[in-house]
């Protein structure tokens, strides 16, 4: 479960890098990118709830 943290938060990041490097006008595909980026922002928190869980589940 530790690889899933810093797996999500790499892929959070690269969007988020790759976002920022098209600071033009914002068009559809700009949208769709944040759309995309809050999408995996979501999931890796998710993930994350998801291992914590089983940590914790497994501490028992």
């Amino acid at each position: 479960m530790k690889i899933t943290k810093p797996l999500a938060l790499l892929a959070v990041v690269a969007f988020a890098a790759s976002l920022a490097a098209c600071e033009k006008k914002e068009g559809p595909m700009e949208r769709a990118g944040k759309k995309v980026d809050n999408a995996v922002e979501k999931a890796g928190q998710k993930i994350e709830a998801a291992g914590d869980k089983v940590q914790d589940a497994t501490k028992k």
